[in-house]
């Protein structure tokens, strides 16, 4: 409620102002622009949907949600829980990059189930099942073979450890 408030009086008012919080969800909230800091230096300043889909790096991508980090062909890839699927047979892959692996984790947690699954080509992925079967439970249990999917855009590729050197500012929104 408040969150809706403050972007209320925001634009009511039509001024500018910095919300600090480390309350992720009401930053993604209530911002049109965010940075995220680490170590007292921006470490990227883009827009909500633009932070959470395409991380800078490797601290933002962990930083901002959940997001999965793995390594293939020498980089390392993040890719949101929400993006991957559980592939079940027949279900078309065309487009999607697939890999097999076993589920070794499964946690209903209301609106989505959660699912830890080691993969065969090395590394591990949660995925974020929605729960819409009332008594299916989603992904299979634990032990089993599955196939997950994901589409290739939905992989970043981050290289470990690096951070951009400076972030402009723009001078007409500094003050």
């Amino acid at each position: 409620q408040m969150q809706v408030e403050l972007k209320q009086i925001q634009s009511e008012v039509g001024i500018t102002f910095i919300y600090v919080t480390h309350d992720q969800d009401e930053a993604l909230t209530m911002s049109d622009r965010i940075a995220v800091f680490n170590e007292g230096r921006i470490e990227q300043l883009s827009s909500p949907r633009d932070l959470y889909e395409h991380p800078a790096n490797e601290f933002v991508a962990g930083f901002v949600g959940v997001s999965n980090a793995i390594e293939r062909d020498g980089k390392k890839l993040t890719i949101r829980p929400e993006k991957i699927r559980m592939i079940g047979q027949g279900d078309p892959t065309d487009g999607l990059v697939t890999e097999r692996g076993k589920v070794t984790e499964s946690a209903y947690v209301g609106m989505v189930t959660r699912v830890r699954v080691e993969l065969d080509a090395g590394g591990a992925v949660q995925v974020a099942l929605q729960n819409t079967e009332s008594e299916a439970e989603p992904g299979g249990s634990v032990g089993q073979e599955v196939v997950v999917g994901w589409r290739p855009e939905h992989a970043v590729s981050i290289q470990p450890g690096e951070r951009k050197e400076s972030v402009q500012l723009e001078e007409e929104n500094v003050s």
